[in-house]
């Protein structure tokens, strides 16, 4: 039956995608190429992120209300809460992809978003301990822990949606690897289970018009939406913080270095520009196809580590991986300056 729901899911994104790109291009809601950081040679419908939010939560009701199964009932309040929460970035986003919002109004849109969900019972009281056993945690640490999980899932997701797909394909792989941890049976939680395979599939749904060349883009309401749900669902899943983050490792060590080589330089900190590892990819002659994948397979490479390594071993391979993503950071303007020089 959990595939039943997903089928669901995948048909009402596709349906929903469709339905919004037509609406969005009649309305002229569009994202138009510039020189610098959009490489699509055409303007492109943005709202994805109204074709996620009702492909997603239309999804869940019928889950809820109409055939609760596998102890769905049992976060039911806390889906509930995700979802005031989330139609508040959906409603703040939208408004940037029409008309343009202030980065502060956005950001606290992006905090209130945050702090609903904390409100309502989205919370952690422990924490796996990387040497063995966990470590309990008091509501006021474990609510402003998953205060900041959020904002940064959020933030990460917005950012890296540079290229065509990047965060779609990298929010469906940290979905997916929720989804096998879940059926786990050390961890075996069906309800998260099944809501983790119907958001797989939802996002697959809109990945399919998303992939490169694009024909929608997520636009701000789609790019922060996925980033909330995903989070959420690592928090409700028992707290599967671990695997999460390592799937979205590469892509949130990456903003961190940018936003580090920012502040050195005294620059805004989340001003846009080519610094991120994508562009720079990009710059040395891969195709954005190329990179995309690139980015997949680490996403898959590191959440497939964070199934199978206990939790000291996860912690080695985060080590090992921000002193090589370190070194990458460092070699690749080199390779960029040969390269254009080359030209």
């Amino acid at each position: 039956m959990m595939y039943y729901f997903a089928l669901l899911g995948l048909a009402l994104s596709i349906f929903c995608t469709l339905a919004v790109r037509r609406v969005a291009g009649k309305v002229d809601v569009l994202d138009r190429p510039d020189v610098e950081r959009k490489f699509h040679d055409r303007p492109v419908p943005l709202l994805g992120g109204v074709a996620l939010f009702i492909a997603w939560w239309v999804s869940v009701g019928y889950l809820v209300f109409a055939q609760p199964v596998y102890g769905i009932e049992i976060i039911k309040d806390k889906l509930f809460a995700a979802f005031i929460a989330s139609l508040i970035i959906l409603v703040v986003g939208v408004a940037d992809d029409i008309r343009g919002v202030a980065p502060r109004w956005r950001f606290l849109a992006i905090a209130l978003c945050a702090l609903i969900a904390v409100t309502f019972g989205i919370g952690l009281d422990k924490i796996t301990n990387p040497f063995g056993g966990v470590v309990p945690l008091s509501t006021l640490f474990g609510n402003a822990l998953v205060f900041v999980w959020l904002i940064g899932i959020m933030f990460t997701t917005k950012i890296s949606d540079g290229l065509d797909g990047l965060s779609t394909g990298v929010v469906l792989i940290g979905s997916l690897m929720i989804f096998f941890l879940s059926r786990a049976g050390k961890f075996y939680q069906p309800n998260v289970a099944l809501l983790s395979l119907m958001f797989a599939a939802v996002c697959l749904g809109f990945l399919i018009f998303n992939f490169h060349s694009a024909s929608i883009f997520l636009g701000e309401s789609g790019s922060l939406f996925i980033g909330f749900i995903l989070g959420v669902l690592a928090i409700i899943s028992g707290s599967k913080l671990a695997i999460t983050f390592l799937v979205i490792f590469v892509p949130a060590l990456d903003i961190a270095r940018v936003v580090y080589e920012r502040w050195r330089a005294h620059e805004p900190l989340f001003r846009g520009d080519r610094r991120h590892l994508h562009y720079r990819l990009r710059d040395i002659g891969l195709s954005e196809r190329a990179v995309v994948l690139v980015f997949y397979f680490l996403a898959a490479v590191f959440g497939s580590l964070g199934l199978l390594l206990p939790s000291g071993q996860k912690l080695v391979v985060i080590i090992i991986a921000v002193l090589g993503i370190a070194a990458v950071s460092v070699r690749l303007p080199k390779i960029n300056r040969s390269y254009e020089k080359n030209k």
